[in-house]
């Protein structure tokens, strides 16, 4: 049968689209701020057999998360008569496909056309709580996966349109804030079914045939457009190696490593090397690793084409089982971005130098994960508050590194506002600036970290921290200065300051301060070499002391 081109390229188009109309449908209907505000989820599309179509803006790191959730799914599922009309599934264990931690949660819905299935649409989203030992669902010193919340492997939570009450019983009975858990659940359905509409009018509209005919053609293209940028890389073989400083129990450290290949064919990356999974929650699941892969891998072939499956037939991602990348039941992963984001770094470090027009010196690399639990003084409600921090990315051979930026993991997501803090917190936001602190000098200057103050507004508050990068400071390039570093501290009232890089509920008063410092990106280049009115502006800026700028960068580059 001959397809009408135009009418494949319109259909094509609506597939890309649905992803940000679910995107919106999310943002408009959750009840948690890490979801409407943060934006920390992902939505989109798949084929019948899991090939993912479209997704739309959210975190990088669910690139590989929507798709294989849907092959991990049919595994489970071989009978086809057993998806049927009406279903929704939801899932999060961590060690299949769609994996990542417990608090991102996946649900999916199949679509139909003649009674055949043609497509599902997914939602991947952080809930806020999913219990555990911890408040947020999230800890540093968890040595099992059974510690940190409720675990759901490809289970219905529709069946035939009629929800499975028991289930959504079972949720809120073992969840914190079981209102705002229960209002993210449906709006991840509301999200998924909204796709579904959009893909059951295209068929209405186009037909079936043409549909899918536009799926397979839009997954050539992406994997055309690829192709087209690979042969472009340089070829060979590129290696680099970098540490995890910890696992949140004191273990440590832990190394992650990388050997890259690039033919024409295929990039071929290896972390055969990396150390075992370990004892804490630092750990990520293999479904992490291909995430983080496939996020450099976007980022050096074709970033401006919308990702589908297509684009990553050329990229093969090689890790033995059992690795910090790579963990195994029943470990730990409630801090999985950390080494995940490690993984994405590694691989970023050993192109970086064949790629110095593409890819800048080392970043803040941590997610910087902030829990602030306790109980509002107002009305004796229960609070849990958990967001991302940005911090310095690295300088390039032309620009300095981006200030106050999210890491490579986060993609689209945003702060938390200050007024919603303080109106749904019981925390005041003293502070929140770029700091000067010693790091990233270079001809091009490395990113500046934040300093942020959390003042504690009721009786006592309790904080979760977890950071990487803590010890060892982001890589630099060309002769330029490593940068700084991540960490937290507490201010209390006697004027003593307690530092932390991993924490778990640890006690802060009325009127104590939480106070954390993200990292400063490396310097690209000799800093001699920095232009003077640029140094000049950098100290009028705040960014360097005078006292830095002697120490780094020579008195004759500010006279």
């Amino acid at each position: 049968m001959k397809h009408d081109i135009f009418t494949i390229e319109i259909i094509k188009d609506a597939i890309v689209a649905l992803g940000d109309e679910m995107f919106n449908a999310m943002i408009r209907t959750s009840m948690s701020p890490i979801i409407y505000e943060t934006t920390d989820f992902a939505v989109g599309a798949t084929d019948a057999t899991g090939n993912l179509l479209a997704q739309g803006n959210g975190v990088t790191a669910f690139l590989a998360t929507l798709d294989t959730a849907i092959v991990s799914l049919l595994e489970h599922y071989p009978d086809p008569q057993t998806i049927r009309q009406g279903d929704v599934f939801i899932s999060n264990t961590p060690y299949e496909g769609g994996g990542t931690h417990l608090s991102d949660v996946v649900i999916m819905v199949p679509v139909f056309a003649d009674d055949e299935l043609i497509a599902w649409t997914v939602n991947k989203a952080h809930w806020t709580e999913v219990g555990g030992a911890q408040p947020g669902s999230v800890s540093t010193n968890a040595t099992e996966i059974y510690q940190e919340g409720l675990r759901f492997t490809f289970l219905k939570l529709y069946d035939r349109g009629e929800i499975n009450q028991p289930l959504v019983q079972l949720i809120r009975d073992n969840v914190r804030l079981p209102d705002s858990t229960i209002g993210d659940m449906h709006a991840g359905v509301a999200a998924a079914r909204v796709g579904a509409r959009r893909i059951t009018e295209m068929v209405e509209r186009y037909g079936k045939a043409d549909l899918l005919e536009a799926m397979h053609d839009l997954l050539d293209y992406g994997e055309r457009m690829t192709r087209a940028e690979l042969v472009k890389l340089p070829k060979g073989v590129f290696e680099a190696e970098d540490v995890v400083e910890e696992d949140g129990l004191g273990n440590g450290p832990f190394k992650v490593k990388v050997k890259v290949t690039i033919s024409d064919d295929e990039l071929v990356v290896d972390y055969t090397g990396t150390s075992p999974q370990a004892i804490g929650p630092i750990n990520c699941s293999y479904t992490g690793l291909v995430t983080g892969a496939r996020c450099l891998f976007k980022s050096v072939t074709n970033p401006g084409i919308p990702a589908n499956g297509g684009a990553f037939r050329p990229l093969k991602i090689i890790c033995p089982p059992g690795t910090l990348l790579s963990a195994q039941m029943p470990a730990p992963v409630s801090i999985y971005y950390e080494a995940l984001i490690a993984a994405i770094d590694v691989f970023w470090k050993a192109l970086a130098p064949a790629l110095p027009h593409m890819l800048p010196a080392g970043h803040q690399r941590t997610v910087g994960a902030t829990f602030v639990s306790g109980i509002r003084p107002e009305n004796g409600e229960f609070y849990v508050m958990g967001e991302p921090l940005v911090g310095g990315w690295g300088a390039s051979s032309n620009l300095d590194g981006d200030n106050g930026q999210f890491c490579c993991a986060n993609g689209e997501t945003y702060n938390i506002p200050c007024e919603l803090f303080e109106s749904r917190y019981a925390i005041e936001v003293d502070q929140y600036a770029f700091h000067n602190e010693d790091g990233g000098a270079g001809e091009f200057r490395g990113g500046k970290g934040v300093v942020l103050d959390y003042r504690i507004t009721a009786d006592e508050a309790f904080l979760t921290y977890a950071a990487t990068r803590s010890s060892v400071r982001p890589w630099a390039m060309a002769g330029g200065q490593e940068g700084s570093t991540n960490y937290a501290e507490i201010h209390r009232h006697d004027g003593s300051v307690d530092r932390h890089t991993m924490c778990t509920t640890v006690p802060a008063m009325r009127d104590e301060v939480i106070r954390i410092y993200t990292a400063t990106g490396g310097g690209f280049g000799n800093p001699h070499k920095r232009a003077p009115a640029a140094l000049l502006q950098d100290v009028r800026n705040g960014f360097v002391t005078p006292e830095q700028a002697e120490k780094h960068y020579g008195l004759t580059a500010v006279e």
